[in-house]
C-alpha cells in the first residue's frame, strides 16, 4: 500500500509505499462443546482470516490511500496514475489507520468474540497498536 501525508513537512509527504503488516489478536471463551467440530476454539482462524481479508486487505492492499481533503487535483492526478485510491476521512498514518481498521473489524466478529489488540507494522522498525482497554467508549 502506498500513502502520502497531506500536510506533513518531512519526506512522508510525498506518495510512498509500505509492505504493512497487521497482526489481530481477539479474545473470548473458547467453545466448549464436543459436537461443536470448532471445540477448543475462540473462532475458527479462517472464519478471522476472512473477516480480515474481505474488510481491510482486498480493500487496502495495493492501493494509494490518501486524506480526502486533498486538492482534486492531486487525487485526480494520483487516480490517472495508481488506479486504485482509497480516499480517507483522515490523516493516513498508521496510528489512524488502525482506529479506522479497529472499528471495522469490530463489527464483523461474533457477539461473544472482543478484539483485543491489533499491531500494524509499517517497516521492521516503524509500527503502532491498538489495544481495545486504551479505547473504551
Amino acid at each position: 500500500m502506498a500513502h502520502a501525508l497531506l500536510g506533513y513537512k518531512g519526506p512522508c509527504k510525498h506518495i510512498h509505499g509500505h509492505s504493512y503488516e497487521l497482526f489481530v489478536t481477539v479474545k473470548g471463551k473458547p467453545i466448549n462443546s464436543q459436537e461443536s467440530s470448532e471445540n477448543g476454539m475462540l473462532m475458527d482462524f479462517g472464519t478471522l482470516k476472512n473477516i480480515i481479508k474481505s474488510n481491510i486487505i482486498d480493500e487496502f492492499d495495493h492501493s494509494l490511500v490518501i486524506n480526502q481533503n486533498a486538492s482534486a487535483e492531486f487525487v485526480a492526478k494520483s487516480h490517472d496514475m495508481f488506479g486504485k485510491m482509497h480516499l480517507v476521512p483522515y490523516q493516513p498514518t498508521i496510528e489512524n489507520m488502525l482506529e479506522d481498521f479497529a472499528e471495522r473489524i469490530k463489527k464483523l466478529l461474533p457477539d461473544d468474540i472482543q478484539l483485543f489488540r491489533l499491531m500494524l507494522r509499517e517497516t521492521v522498525t516503524s509500527y503502532a497498536e491498538w489495544f481495545a482497554e486504551d479505547n473504551m467508549e
